[in-house]
C-alpha cells in the first residue's frame, strides 16, 4: 500500500483545503479538541481540590504546565489498543503527568469531556459565524442605501411586475439574514453547560466521591460551568446533552444557507439581465472556451455549498430521534461529520457572499431601459383613470388600450422591436386629453410606491441597530 506521506495523495475535504477560513479549520481540529479535553480535565481537578478532594495542587500544576504536550502518534497507539478515543486521550495525558496520573477523569465519563468540549466548540463556531453574517447584513445595508432611489423593475414569478428600486431588494436579502443572525445569537446564548452529570445523568459517581454530600456535587458542578463561562449547567441530561440542541443548531444553518441561497440565485438572475453582477477580478477567467464571458461563479458555488449545508439539516433531528433511553452511541459518527462540515460549509458561505455583497456592480443605465420598455404597459392603468377624469367612458378607454397594448406586445415578441405602446397612444385622437400628461405619467418615481421610505425606515430601525457592533474588519478573500 502507498504511504500517503504527500498530502495531494490523500484525500482532503475541500470545505478545509479551500473554502473555510483558517480560525473555522482549527476549531474542528484534532488539537484544538484534545487541548479542549486537558482543560477539561484540569478545571474538573481545581474543582474537585477547591471542594476539599483528595487533590492536591501539585497535582493540577503538572496537568497545567502539561496541557499542551500532546504526541498525537502515541494517543493513536492507546486507541489501537483501547478501542476507545478518549481514554486513549487519559493514558496518555497520564504518561506525562505521572504524578497527576490517578486524579484525571476522576469521576467523570467520556461525555464529561465529549460533550462539553462540543457545547464550546458550538458556541465558538457560533461566535465565529455571527460577525461574518454582521458583515454581510452591513454591506447590504450600505447597498440598500445607496441604491434606495433608483426604480427598477420588480418580477413576480420571473414576469414583470409593478417597479420596485435596487436598494428595496436588497433590503429582502437583508430582512432574511436579519432573522438568520437574530437566531444565531439566541442558539449561542441559549447554550448551557452539560456540567458534570455522571454516566446516566444521575451524578451518582461525584455523589460518592464526596461521601453524599448532595450539596457539594451541586457546587461542583455550578464551579465547574462559571470556569467555562456558562452562567449554568443542564439540570437534568442523560449520558449527553440531548441531541436536539445539535439540530437546532443545524437547522439554523440549514436556515442561513437557503437565506443565502436565495440571494446568491437573485444575483445570478440579474446577472444574466446584465443589470448587477458579482465583483469580477482584473484577470479573472469566466470561462475556458468562451473569453468574453463574465459567469457569477462565486453566487453559483454559493449555491452549490447551501444545498450542502441544507441536507446537513436532517442529520441533526434524525441523531436525536434515535438516542434510545440514556444514550445511544450511534450518534458519534454522524456528529463528527454533521456538525463540522455544517459550520465549515456556513463559514465558506458567509466568507463568499461576505465577497460579493461587499462589491457588488450596478449598472443603472440597463436597469432603467429596461424598465421604461415596460413602463408603457405599467401605465395604462392611469391612463384610465386620467381619461375618465377628463370625461371619457371607462369600458371604451379600457378597450382602446386593450386594443394598443396587444398590437405593442405582437411586435416586441414577434418582430423583436422596442415596445411602441406610447407612440400609439400618441397617435391616437381619443387619447388627445391625456397626451400632454403622458411624459409626466411614465416617471419611474411615481411606481415605486413607498419604497423609497422603508428602505430608510428598514435600516434604521432594524438593520443598522442589530449590526453597529460588529465593527472588526472581517476576512472574506477566497483561494478562487
Amino acid at each position: 500500500m502507498k504511504n500517503l506521506s504527500d498530502i495531494n495523495d490523500d484525500y482532503q475535504s475541500p470545505l478545509s483545503g479551500r473554502y473555510a477560513s483558517t480560525q473555522m479549520r482549527h476549531l474542528f481540529s484534532k488539537r484544538k479538541k484534545a487541548v479542549l479535553w486537558r482543560e477539561l480535565w484540569i478545571a474538573l481537578a481545581q474543582s474537585q481540590h477547591e471542594l476539599g478532594l483528595f487533590v492536591s495542587k501539585d497535582q493540577i500544576d503538572e496537568l497545567i504546565q502539561n496541557k499542551n504536550q500532546i504526541d498525537f502518534n502515541a494517543v493513536a497507539a492507546y486507541e489501537k489498543k483501547f478501542r476507545h478515543d478518549v481514554m486513549a486521550h487519559v493514558h496518555h495525558y497520564g504518561d506525562v503527568c505521572p504524578k497527576a496520573k490517578g486524579i484525571i477523569h476522576l469521576g467523570a465519563t467520556s461525555c464529561f469531556v465529549g460533550d462539553n468540549a462540543d457545547l464550546l466548540i458550538l458556541r465558538e463556531g457560533l461566535s465565529l459565524l455571527i460577525p461574518k453574517l454582521a458583515h454581510l447584513i452591513s454591506s447590504l445595508g450600505s447597498f440598500a442605501q445607496k441604491w434606495a432611489h433608483l426604480p427598477t423593475l420588480g418580477f413576480t414569478h420571473y414576469q414583470p411586475a409593478q417597479p420596485t428600486t435596487v436598494g428595496k431588494r436588497a433590503c429582502l436579502w437583508a430582512g432574511d439574514f436579519l432573522v438568520d443572525l437574530q437566531r444565531l445569537i439566541s442558539l449561542r446564548d441559549g447554550l448551557r453547560f452539560r456540567g458534570v452529570k455522571g454516566t446516566t445523568g444521575t451524578q451518582a459517581s461525584f455523589l460518592a466521591l464526596f461521601d453524599g454530600d448532595h450539596e457539594k456535587v451541586e457546587r461542583l458542578d455550578a464551579i465547574l460551568s462559571r470556569k467555562f463561562g456558562f452562567e449554568s449547567s443542564l439540570r437534568v441530561c442523560g449520558q449527553t446533552y440531548s441531541r436536539k440542541t445539535d439540530g437546532d443548531i443545524l437547522f439554523a444553518l440549514a436556515s442561513l444557507a437557503g437565506s443565502i441561497h436565495k440571494c446568491a440565485t437573485d444575483i445570478r438572475l440579474l446577472s444574466n439581465l446584465k443589470e448587477i453582477e458579482e465583483p469580477f477580478a482584473k484577470n479573472q477567467i469566466g470561462s475556458s472556451a468562451m473569453a468574453y464571458k463574465r459567469n457569477p461563479m462565486r453566487s453559483e458555488r454559493a449555491c452549490s455549498l447551501a444545498r450542502h449545508l441544507i441536507n446537513q439539516s436532517l442529520n441533526g433531528v434524525h441523531t436525536h430521534a434515535v438516542q434510545w433511553l440514556e444514550r445511544s452511541l450511534d450518534d458519534s459518527a454522524n456528529r463528527r461529520l454533521s456538525l463540522s462540515e455544517g459550520f465549515l460549509t456556513a463559514d465558506a458561505l458567509l466568507r463568499i457572499m461576505g465577497n460579493v455583497c461587499s462589491d457588488l456592480v450596478v449598472y443603472p443605465a440597463v436597469i432603467t431601459a429596461r424598465l421604461e420598455s415596460e413602463l408603457p404597459f405599467m401605465a395604462t392603468e392611469n391612463m384610465i383613470m386620467a381619461m375618465v377624469q377628463k370625461g371619457a367612458d371607462r369600458q371604451e378607454v379600457h378597450e382602446r388600450i386593450r386594443i394598443h397594448s396587444w398590437a405593442a406586445a405582437r411586435v416586441v415578441k414577434e418582430q423583436g422591436k422596442s415596445n411602441d405602446l406610447l407612440e400609439r397612444i400618441r397617435q391616437d385622437i381619443f387619447f388627445s386629453p391625456i397626451h400632454d400628461m403622458l411624459v409626466d405619467m411614465l416617471e419611474p418615481s411615481r411606481f415605486i410606491g413607498r419604497a423609497r421610505e422603508q428602505v430608510d425606515s428598514f435600516l434604521m430601525h432594524e438593520l443598522w441597530p442589530a449590526v453597529d457592533s460588529y465593527t472588526e474588519p472581517i476576512e472574506t478573500s477566497l483561494h478562487v
